[in-house]
């Protein structure tokens, strides 16, 4: 006679049985949500258009990784709430046939943060200050209205050094961002939020800006690939300035293919209309003498082998120490593997590329009072909060509303008093024109292609730092020459920072060739390997698959402004 399981023993079978069902039922689900990590243009789109995940999918999963991770690194300031909005209506043309390829959106929902100085309606434009917490926009910005227009959402702002003056990225609103690989250190700046949030996976790419070495900065100390593309190829109109003679405006990005498709988007808008100056690529040469852009230089026609490199060896610091050795020895490496493949090597020793000596021609505080007053001038949403009408009120030390670091306090007192009708203005400018001459004599006499060197001396300073020392952004940013920043490996591990801290090279080209540049290093990532396959790491923290949140709004996401450094005192200059 067969025998009877007992009640007991069938509500164990059952429940193993529903617990095997549900336990492969969420995996099958996992499996088939999108993940975030390591997410590329290509990637994106192909998973939308072969209707693996809708866009609100692919948004939602980016914001969940914002909500999770973002407390860690302090990168976003605020979130857009339309940017669902934006992803239903992207799901909602693809439904209806209205789009099937992406050739005439080349960014179709591609997730993409902004650095706080570009001008994105509905969100304010702070500069990371309090006092412009209530600055918001009437119009995007132009390389904004590009981005959007080419399919991108925009997922919110990214903190930033405070109106873009230095490299630490800690501001009054924003508070600190730090670095995801090392939680005791700066992101570089003064784009450090937008570094950061790429490097956590927050983000497909973002944008920043380059007075000095905003864009290039951040992209080193995150372990990604940035460009600052020849003085005026993307329009600087919409965007909080500091100095006409040296503002960028650019992008970066963990993949390399992206960063040039998002140049191609941005540079579709050249014009500088607001205030009537004039694009670099605009038919023939600017006030300053600056080259009109050559797109012959773009079909990157030379072989790696028949190619030139110079190597600035002002731009090194050859003291070794904790902070600089691996730099150095990371540079080694990487002009070791330019000779295997049979690039020639050209060591430049010229003394006018001098650190010190470039950043003595630095023109920022005589022009920023000025372009400030202009673009506080410029119309906006009035919603009842205080906005400052000028530099002065934005600078007052009553309203507690502002973050000047030590190291810049006289540079904000020069400011106050100083403008671009000032003789020494005149004699600087005078001599930023010979350095730009200069400059191509060295590409003509050593028969150069391009000029490398580390973006930084030494690793990312630490968090408290009097400021971000020993960068090399001056010469580019002088000169309106275009560069594109390559990642090139890690520090060695420490407790502080597991898998390193990211170090990144600088490739120069002269005025025009930005397009070069970037199949160049694209090249060099191909061919030398400028990074190996296993060198891409993501923040060991960070490289965890968060399930996305269903939402039915945007989160909302604000900065920690409790963790800035007590050497930082507020509105004291």
């Amino acid at each position: 006679m067969t025998r009877m399981a007992s009640p007991s023993h069938l509500l164990k079978i059952i429940s193993l049985f529903i617990l095997s069902f549900l336990t492969s039922t969420l995996s099958a689900s996992l499996s088939d949500q999108f993940d975030p990590r390591g997410a590329t243009i290509p990637s994106i789109q192909h998973a939308l258009l072969t209707k693996q995940a809708t866009c609100r999918e692919i948004v939602s999963a980016f914001l969940s990784r914002i909500e999770a991770f973002n407390p860690s690194i302090n990168a976003i300031i605020s979130l857009n709430p339309e940017s669902l909005t934006a992803a239903d209506q992207i799901d909602n043309q693809i439904s209806t046939g209205n789009i099937t390829t992406t050739q005439t959106q080349k960014l179709l929902c591609i997730p993409v943060l902004l650095k706080d100085n570009f001008d994105a309606v509905p969100m304010a434009t702070t500069g990371g200050s309090l006092s412009l917490a209530n600055n918001y926009p009437v119009n995007d910005a132009p390389s904004v209205q590009a981005l959007k227009s080419n399919g991108a959402v925009i997922l919110g702002k990214t903190n930033l050094h405070e109106m873009a003056l230095e490299g630490l990225t800690v501001s009054s609103l924003g508070g600190q961002t730090i670095n995801p690989y090392d939680f005791t250190r700066t992101p570089g700046g003064s784009s450090g939020g937008s570094g950061a949030a790429v490097a956590a996976g927050l983000a497909v790419l973002a944008t920043g800006t380059d007075t000095m070495n905003s864009l290039r900065s951040p992209a080193s100390a995150n372990g990604l690939f940035s460009f600052r593309p020849s003085k005026g190829a993307i329009s600087r109109d919409g965007i909080i300035p500091v100095c006409e003679t040296q503002d960028a405006v650019g992008a970066m990005a963990w993949d390399l293919g992206d960063l040039m498709v998002t140049f191609e988007v941005m540079a579709s808008t050249t014009t500088d209309s607001g205030s009537g100056r004039r694009a670099y690529y605009e038919e023939g040469a600017d006030e300053d003498g600056v080259a009109e852009f050559d797109d012959s230089m773009a079909a990157g026609k030379k072989k790696l082998s028949e190619m030139r490199f110079g190597v600035l060896d002002g731009f090194f610091n050859h003291t070794a120490s904790g902070e600089t050795t691996p730099v150095n020895d990371l540079m080694k490496g990487m002009m070791a593997a330019l000779e295997r493949a049979r690039v020639g090597i050209v060591n430049i020793t010229e003394v006018i590329y001098n650190i010190d000596d470039l950043l003595a021609l630095d023109v920022q505080m005589y022009e920023f009072r000025e372009l400030i007053d202009e673009y506080l001038g410029q119309p906006k949403v009035e919603n009842g909060g205080y906005r400052p009408s000028h530099f002065e009120e934005l600078y007052d030390p009553e309203n507690g509303r502002f973050l000047v670091i030590p190291h810049h306090y006289e540079n904000i007192r020069k400011a106050l008093v100083s403008s671009t009708r000032e003789p020494d203005y005149a004699d600087r400018k005078h001599l930023i024109a010979e350095l730009t001459k200069t400059l191509e004599n060295t590409f003509l006499r050593h028969d150069l292609d391009v000029l490398i060197y580390p973006e930084q001396k030494n690793l990312v300073v630490k968090i408290g730092s009097e400021s971000q020392h020993g960068r090399n952004g001056i010469l580019a940013a002088l000169t309106g020459s275009p560069v594109v920043t390559v990642p090139v490996g890690f520090s060695p591990a420490t407790e502080d920072a597991p898998l390193g801290v990211p170090v990144g090279m600088e490739i120069l080209g002269l005025p025009g060739s930005d397009r070069m540049l970037l199949k160049l290093a694209q090249d060099l990532f191909d061919e030398v390997g400028i990074v190996a396959p296993g060198e891409r790491r993501i923040p060991v923290w960070a490289d965890v698959f968060v399930e996305p949140k269903i939402y039915e709004k945007v989160p909302d996401v604000r900065p920690n402004r409790g963790n800035i450094p007590l050497e930082y005192p507020l509105s004291v200059f």
